[in-house]
């Protein structure tokens, strides 16, 4: 499975604004997450997608994107890949619900003697 979704700062700078945001999801992810089991029902983790989305997007499309993110985030979801989309849009896509490794499926392959 491909990393580049986790690491957000390949070619992104987080924007003053967003830089500010930043730092609660920094602060969670190193004095609060660490006392708790992971449990999220997303991949990628739902504090790297906030993070992920205010480097990509900044401060507003990417707030508005975590916040969207985390209204989702609850026992009435299944979960599942939910990556932070290459272009800003108020729609849900849903090509950002598959997995990378999913987007060969479509390719009939043939069994092996």
């Amino acid at each position: 499975m491909s990393d580049h979704h986790t690491e957000p700062s390949a070619g992104y700078r987080p924007s003053p604004l967003a830089w500010v945001l930043l730092l609660p999801i920094r602060l969670y992810r190193v004095a609060i997450g660490p006392l708790f089991p992971p449990s999220c029902r997303f991949y990628p983790s739902c504090s790297a997608y906030a993070v992920e989305s205010l480097t990509r997007h900044g401060a507003f499309r990417g707030l508005y994107l975590t916040v969207r993110r985390l209204l989702r985030c609850g026992p009435w979801h299944p979960g599942g890949f939910d990556f932070v989309p290459e272009r800003f849009s108020f729609r849900v896509q849903p090509d950002t619900a598959r997995c990378p490794d999913d987007l060969d499926s479509d390719i009939s392959t043939q069994e092996l003697p």
